[in-house]
């Protein structure tokens, strides 16, 4: 791993971690053993690593829309959830539920990027739906679109919750969102 590479996953996971205003360029370097100065010759600002980030995850759900198309709606959202299964294992938040609590105060173009990041996996995850509406394997009495909306904020609120609740309540809620699409 290089370490732009080191220091976009440090970026990572203490934006996922203590959220994008509670670290610093000194909390990466401490953490790599690396001095501000190798930070700033790969980001000239925090704004610059956050873009990275949010690019790094945007470039991550692109691979996992290719890697399950063609496939059954079904197998789609499976790998839709796997995104937060991941996150889970990892006992993080996700990213989008991470900076949208500091989208006040994060510059104008890490909003751009975040904005870009949760409309790709809202578009996928309705394109998912009115598929598997259209071909009577869903069942629900929303939009696609609202009913995207609302596994999305399940799931974000489900990692959350679960940090103090436990896994079983995430993986409950989880099984919950599969079932009630299958529901008649």
């Amino acid at each position: 791993m290089t370490t732009r590479e080191a220091i976009i996953l440090k970026g990572d996971h203490l934006i996922r971690d203590k959220g994008y205003n509670a670290f610093s360029f000194y909390d990466i370097s401490k953490s790599l053993k690396i001095k501000n100065a190798s930070i700033h010759y790969h980001f000239a600002t925090k704004a610059d690593l956050g873009v990275e980030v949010v690019n790094q995850h945007i470039f991550l759900v692109e691979q996992l829309i290719k890697s399950v198309e063609g496939r059954v709606p079904e197998v789609k959202l499976k790998a839709f959830l796997s995104i937060y299964d991941s996150t889970k294992q990892e006992e993080r938040v996700c990213l989008v539920g991470s900076l949208a609590t500091d989208l006040k105060t994060v510059e104008p173009k890490m909003k751009k990027q975040l904005a870009l990041l949760a409309n790709k996996i809202l578009v996928w995850l309705t394109q998912i739906l009115a598929d598997g509406k259209r071909e009577g394997v869903f069942m629900f009495r929303e939009t696609a679109r609202t009913k995207a909306l609302m596994i999305i904020t399940n799931m974000l609120g489900a990692l959350q919750v679960s940090r103090l609740t436990g896994s079983k309540d995430f993986f409950a809620i989880r099984e919950a969102v599969i079932r009630q699409l299958k529901e008649k």
